[in-house]
């Protein structure tokens, strides 16, 4: 995920035209956000309400969207499911950055001993698939959102190390550092006030990029039905319910919710890249 960071031969020459996307991409991202927010006002019925003389119904004027084959409004659980599944990958990108920035800092600060126990302690991070310590976890302590995001979030928590303790390394031998240090800063103070926010942009545009990647995660795992609970509206949950409805010929309440998911993820993406070219260029 790192590789998505690096400048690519012939950014200058197509920048004008991944400028449009970018702005497009930027705006779905808040909508998408805007929506979520403001889910329980726009949504028109509870989501949870079942209407089984109803069930399978295609758009309408009551449902704009249909309803999925427990006779459930599709738009206000798509509405309401966007609150769950950017709620999940933002507690995985949070917790990861956070964790992951304070285990690289110190392994590039400090060195020697404590480098070498951090850094062989995420590569065996590296080898266990996170998907497959998600679903350890969840079976250990049951479906909800806490435990799947706790464990992607140990998983993805390497990918943010390792980036900062490449950028700590180059920033230590920039002579504002030694410069720091003759004045008798501590290496605490100069890591706070100084190394963090220079390289907090390349770090926050991996996260971007982080989360559309948590958000597939954590959706693929409401579909096993490992996420969160059956009646709670989300994206993955319901393309779960959505399969019995796609083998009789109603695929609109499955497609939906995997269009949001695809939308989403390829929105945060385009705007991670963007950010990071953004930053590759202010440092050249």
């Amino acid at each position: 995920m790192t590789a998505t960071l690096l400048r690519r031969p012939g950014l200058a020459r197509i920048r004008t035209t991944r400028a449009p996307l970018h702005r497009l991409c930027l705006g779905f991202v808040a909508l998408v956000v805007l929506a979520a927010l403001l889910a329980p006002w726009l949504a028109p019925y509870d989501p949870n309400a079942v209407d089984l003389g109803n069930a399978l119904a295609g758009p309408s004027a009551d449902h704009l969207l249909g309803v999925d084959a427990s006779g459930r409004d599709t738009l206000s659980r798509l509405l309401l499911g966007a609150r769950t599944s950017l709620l999940g990958p933002l507690g995985v990108v949070a917790f990861s950055t956070l964790a992951g920035v304070a285990v690289g800092v110190a392994a590039a600060w400090r060195g020697g001993w404590l480098d070498s126990v951090l850094s062989r302690s995420t590569e065996l991070v590296f080898a266990f698939p996170g998907m497959l310590l998600a679903i350890l976890i969840v079976s250990v302590y049951g479906e909800g959102l806490l435990a799947p995001v706790i464990a992607l979030a140990i998983a993805y928590l390497p990918y943010v190390s390792r980036l900062t303790r490449s950028l700590v390394l180059a920033e230590r031998r920039r002579p504002y550092v030694e410069a720091y240090q003759v004045q008798g800063h501590s290496g605490l103070q100069i890591c706070l006030r100084h190394v963090v926010p220079g390289i907090a942009p390349v770090v926050l545009a991996q996260s971007t990029v982080n989360f559309g990647y948590a958000l597939i995660d954590l959706a693929g795992l409401s579909f096993l039905g490992l996420g969160v609970p059956a009646l709670t509206p989300d994206w993955g949950r319901m393309v779960f319910d959505g399969q019995s409805a796609v083998q009789h010929g109603y695929p609109l309440s499955a497609i939906l919710p995997c269009a949001a998911i695809v939308l989403t993820v390829v929105a945060f993406n385009v705007v991670g890249e963007r950010w990071a070219d953004q930053v590759a260029r202010r440092d050249r």
